[in-house]
């Protein structure tokens, strides 16, 4: 699962996450680690554009909280991948910057948090290009990890049963 900020101009018109260039990007970050769009559940924190694409206010993050919060209930995802700070600081509050944590795993019960740059982010700050790419290379081991099949049981040997002592007379 993907968890970005909030819709941009392009997903607010089309209704559908990641659309734009940050979509274009997001795309090729998951071809990367051998995954499609189709293979994952992206969503935002607010559910809808704020005015003049500014920050999300804590009171409209917390008017969508409950849409997060059911579709996280419904998907029951393993990793979370947790685009920006906007949407770090509402999944995953007190955690720090994203510059500190980007690309860090962090288990909270039975999901695994990955908080990543936005890729809208990357776009206006080039530098941050290879950050993502490093840490979605990071997101293709903790995935290799987390979803690998358990390994197979070892075998049991049976009991050995101790050979009877027959007599001739």
């Amino acid at each position: 699962m993907i968890v970005g900020e909030a819709p941009g101009f392009n997903e607010d018109r089309q209704g559908e996450p990641f659309v734009g260039a940050a979509g274009k990007l997001l795309d090729t970050l998951l071809a990367r680690i051998g995954l499609s769009r189709s293979e994952v559940y992206i969503t935002n924190v607010l559910k809808c554009r704020p005015p003049m694409n500014r920050d999300p206010m804590p009171n409209e993050a917390e008017a969508c909280s409950p849409y997060l919060a059911r579709q996280l209930e419904l998907i029951q995802p393993k990793v979370v991948l947790i685009l920006g700070r906007h949407a770090l600081e509402r999944l995953m509050p007190g955690q720090g910057s994203i510059s500190r944590v980007h690309g860090s795993l962090v288990k909270k019960g039975d999901v695994a948090y990955v908080p990543l740059f936005h890729p809208a982010a990357a776009l206006h700050n080039g530098a941050l290009v290879a950050d993502l790419e490093k840490d979605f290379d990071r997101v293709k081991q903790y995935l290799d990890k987390l979803l690998a099949p358990p390994p197979p049981p070892e075998p049991v040997a049976p009991p050995r049963q101790e050979a009877e002592q027959l007599r001739l007379l």
